[in-house]
């Protein structure tokens, strides 16, 4: 698996720990579900590496409002690629929660999805393709528009707003 993240290829620094495994004695950086998060919260919370909540399908990115400030790293799960429910998670993370840490897409990750999940905020994708041609896929998918109808938390301005900024800048020149 090759992780995509600020224009670079990273190394896996996270272990993804099921509901049901141990947790790692030593100062691991590690993922749990949100359902594990929720149930041993205050272990988690007290260990001394890196923490991280995996989102899938189903779950609820409001419950982890209350403790955002102490994850690095929200993975939110795409089992499948025609499940968008992640896009949401990610929109609510970043613009309604203002979590800032790295928001990672994880899963059925594809390239055809990538500026879509960058434009809801995820900026760290997990994919398949684990050579630099998944870096090349990346920047290539994030510069494909330029210009949209939609307006999100990416801070680019929409179409509309384009538009009334020339009907403004007319309106002043004559």
């Amino acid at each position: 698996m090759a992780i995509v993240k600020n224009d670079s290829v990273i190394d896996q620094e996270w272990i993804t720990i099921d509901a049901e495994a141990d947790l790692p004695p030593g100062e691991e950086n590690i993922i749990v579900p949100l359902a594990r998060f929720k149930e041993e919260r205050e272990t988690l919370i007290g260990r001394n590496g890196g923490l991280g909540v995996q989102l899938n399908p189903g779950d609820a990115p409001e419950d982890l409002a209350n403790d955002l400030d102490r994850l690095s790293i929200i993975a939110v799960n795409f089992p499948a690629y025609t499940d968008g429910r992640g896009y949401s998670y990610a929109r609510v993370l970043r613009e309604r929660l203002g979590f800032k840490g790295e928001l990672r897409a994880i899963g059925d990750v594809l390239r055809d999805q990538i500026l879509y999940m960058h434009r809801c905020g995820f900026d760290a994708y997990e994919l398949k393709n684990d050579d630099d041609v998944s870096l090349t896929k990346v920047r290539a998918a994030l510069k494909e528009m330029t210009v949209y109808y939609q307006p999100t938390g990416d801070g680019r301005v929409t179409a509309g707003s384009l538009r009334e900024r020339r009907r403004t800048a007319l309106k002043s020149a004559s």
